[in-house]
């Protein structure tokens, strides 16, 4: 997975130990010119340092995609990028007959609106360079039915029928469309809410355990690169067979 002489933009990595900050370092580790993203200046400024001293070819910009002013902006401040992984997301947990719309809409403006709209503003680019891969963050949410996750799971369902649809518009512009559906991990904020078990969610997959990151960032690299180039359209589960039970 030679990522060489590409630019890749990584949206939700501006926090040590989450998926995308592991993702960062692995295709900055295989020569990938990697940008990466966060609402935090702050810890966006550690996870830029942690990638800095491991030799990384990296930046971090702080974008708030909330909004489609933040999402234009992101993409002007990003330019001509050939990769463009979508993992910056909200969960509002709660019960339907709770969830609130303040929490609702924020969820969609970032988890499907930001995505929809940074790809179309990046697209042409790729259309003008000869290609590129998008790869989108999904969740077992987006299938299994959550309780208190409907909001969070709709929003995924979402991302992959974009997928979908997004890998039969751009096929010809050799632009490849992909999702990721990651399951249970010990990311650093999982493990400080939930503790190393990460609440036991390891226990309900097939595998009985929760995921390294890197397991998972391996997977989202390898869709990613190059060495994936007849896959598209695809919704490529790295959940330890939690959606096999």
């Amino acid at each position: 997975m030679d990522f060489t002489g590409k630019k890749i933009l990584i949206t939700g990595s501006g926090a040590v130990g989450g998926l995308s900050h592991v993702t960062a370092k692995l295709i900055a580790a295989r020569g990938g010119d990697v940008l990466i993203t966060g609402r935090d200046q702050e810890a966006g400024d550690a996870a830029l340092r942690e990638l800095i001293d491991a030799s990384a070819s990296a930046r971090f910009v702080r974008a708030d995609l909330g909004t489609v002013s933040g999402v234009r902006a992101l993409a002007d401040e990003a330019g001509d990028v050939d990769v463009l992984i979508d993992n910056a997301g909200l969960v509002p947990f709660g019960a339907t007959e709770t969830q609130d719309e303040e929490a609702y809409d924020a969820a969609f403006a970032v988890n499907v609106r930001a995505t929809f709209f940074l790809t179309a503003h990046l697209i042409p680019g790729m259309k003008a360079r000869g290609g590129g891969s998008v790869v989108n963050i999904s969740s077992t949410a987006s299938s299994r039915g959550p309780p208190e996750l409907a909001v969070y799971g709709a929003t995924k369902a979402a991302l992959e029928s974009l997928t979908r649809t997004w890998a039969v518009e751009w096929a010809s512009d050799n632009i490849r469309v992909n999702a990721v559906l990651p399951g249970p991990m010990t990311t650093t904020k999982t493990v400080a809410a939930l503790g190393p078990d990460v609440g036991g969610m390891g226990k309900t997959t097939a595998l009985a355990r929760a995921s390294d990151p890197l397991e998972v960032a391996e997977v989202v690299a390898f869709v990613a690169s190059d060495q994936a180039s007849y896959v598209t359209g695809a919704v490529v589960a790295a959940d330890g067979g939690r959606t096999a039970i």
